[in-house]
């Protein structure tokens, strides 16, 4: 249905639980019918010091040191972290920077870990098999200590989500299988392989939150998956206030505040999260990885990577140590050259374009995607100038007005792109995707929030500085007052005294008679 249309029908209750806007472009799916396999491991592996929103890690080994598969090999720094784990055993090579999955190709310090073949685990972490008895604070450091963090792309700390907070109980868990970016079909086969586990992992959640009821959202163009997640939940006895809910293929229907008002008609208020409303949403990729940790003792080592593209000879969905490099992916599914394509991290519509196949698989890494030139040259043309015809505002699914955002991002005009909402876009892609001439709305927006973001560090670091100095300025005048005060204090405990001084001067008996008698003699 047009997004006009769509508009319209919401408007007038036809569509009461549809988000608005979106877009349908090619699904793509070429690994939807791909079981998942094993990727062997790398000679060597990879592994950035941060891999998830918040503070980078810092390394807990040195160069020559010998390692397990599981083993913590870096720690979290902050509360918004976690940390990271060594994927094989080996030994470490090489602490330095490299290149991270970002269109610029900027660098992250990396841990070097040469694979000695042997895959010895480390046992530190021992399973808990009677997770329903466990006390959830428990359960939360398990997800924090294995170094969790959301495989939907987001990668946000999954501990700090699972945080139960009085104030704002939780009463729905929806798990996020939806998966609407094109190409991308890691989590479809992980539904349909893995359904028993993820489930599993559901009911965990909603022991450590305390929520009662739960929604399984997938597309419709995922069958076998929605097929297998029915079968599982037919099996198990305590999920009985849990449902699977096929939706429409739209996108961005993955995206959490779309999902959740397309499941059950609330919106997220502008700058609020999923728990103010009473719900919780995880991806079910994070999801299986909570079941890992629980249940197995298994820290986040591994994850499915669908590896795809018009340019790839074989598609397949691989399970993939963290820290593998994506060039080994694509040798093993048929591409060695690279000339004339381009590599996508990610899906897309919401990927990072790279300048060469050498990053390693981290854990937002859902997709490595090889494109031909044909399929990017329609989102990579020459920019023209904006023709007004609203387009973009008819698709964004945050109801935004796209083409005066780009406006005041493109004139710094900042102040004015925040009073529009800027925030509130989630960078979708669906803006640029219809836009005819080919503006990459999506590119101004990142310029302005980041931008805003340095803006707001440069206030903050100038206010703090204020501070300081008024500080300063404050102790050095309290000083001086205290100085002067204990000055005063000094002269007058040492000064001499009134009778004393009045003693000194008046003259004595003796010498008052002797004057006399003097006195008196001269008068003689």
């Amino acid at each position: 249905m047009p997004a006009t249309f769509r508009n319209i029908a919401q408007r007038l209750g036809m569509m009461a639980h549809s988000f608005p806007g979106g877009v349908h472009p090619d699904q793509h799916k070429l690994s939807g019918a791909s079981a998942i396999e094993i990727c062997d491991l790398a000679p060597v592996h990879i592994l950035p010091m941060k891999q998830h929103i918040g503070s980078p890690c810092s390394a807990l080994v040195q160069v020559g040191d010998r390692v397990l598969r599981g083993q913590k090999i870096a720690k979290s720094e902050g509360y918004v972290s976690v940390p990271v784990h060594a994927p094989t055993s080996g030994r470490v090579v090489k602490i330095e920077e490299h290149p991270i999955a970002h269109p610029s190709g900027m660098g992250m310090p990396s841990i070097f870990i040469e694979t000695d073949g042997d895959d010895a685990v480390d046992e530190t972490l021992a399973p808990i098999t009677d997770w329903l008895n466990t006390d959830p604070a428990i359960l939360r450091e398990r997800a924090r200590m294995c170094g969790l963090a959301g495989l939907g792309g987001a990668v946000f700390p999954t501990f700090i989500k699972l945080v139960r907070d009085q104030r704002f109980p939780i009463e729905t868990v929806i798990l996020n299988g939806i998966e609407c970016e094109p190409y991308l079909t890691s989590d479809h086969r992980l539904m349909a392989e893995y359904a028993e586990d993820v489930l599993t992992g559901m009911r965990m959640i909603q022991h450590m939150v305390g929520a009662t009821t739960g929604l399984i959202a997938i597309e419709d163009n995922k069958p076998e998956a929605v097929a297998a997640m029915h079968d599982a939940l037919a099996k198990m006895d305590d999920l009985n206030n849990v449902r699977v809910i096929e939706l429409a293929t739209r996108y961005p229907q993955g995206s959490e505040k779309q999902l959740i008002y397309s499941l059950t008609g609330h919106e997220v208020p502008a700058g609020k999260l999923p728990m103010h409303i009473g719900v919780i949403c995880q991806n079910v990729g994070t999801t299986k990885a909570l079941f890992d940790a629980i249940a197995l003792g298994k820290p986040l080592i591994e994850r499915v990577v669908t590896v795809s593209g018009d340019a790839l000879p074989n598609p397949a969905n691989l399970l993939v140590r963290l820290g593998t490099p994506a060039r080994q992916l694509f040798l093993r599914q048929g591409l060695e050259d690279f000339d004339g394509l381009q590599i996508v991290h990610g899906g897309p519509m919401m990927g990072e374009r790279l300048k060469a196949p050498d990053v390693p698989v981290v854990k937002s890494t859902n997709g490595l995607l090889a494109l031909s030139t044909r399929a990017m040259a329609a989102a990579h043309t020459v920019e023209q100038p904006c023709i007004r015809c609203g387009h973009c505002s008819e698709v964004c699914p945050a109801s935004l007005v796209p083409n005066l955002l780009a406006d005041q991002c493109r004139s710094d005009q900042f102040d004015k792109a925040e009073d529009y909402q800027l925030f509130d876009c989630i960078e979708c892609g669906c803006c640029s995707y219809v836009c005819p001439s080919n503006i990459p709305l999506v590119h101004y927006f990142r310029y302005g929030k980041g931008q805003i973001a340095v803006d707001r560090r440069e206030q903050s670091f100038a206010e703090a500085s204020r501070q300081r100095s008024e500080s300063r300025d404050a102790r050095i005048e309290q000083e001086k007052a205290e100085r002067a005060a204990r000055r005063s204090r000094v002269r007058k405990t040492h000064a001499p005294k009134a009778d004393a001084v009045s003693a000194d001067t008046k003259p004595s008996a003796d010498a008052q008679h002797v004057d006399t008698g003097n006195k008196t003699g001269e008068k003689k």
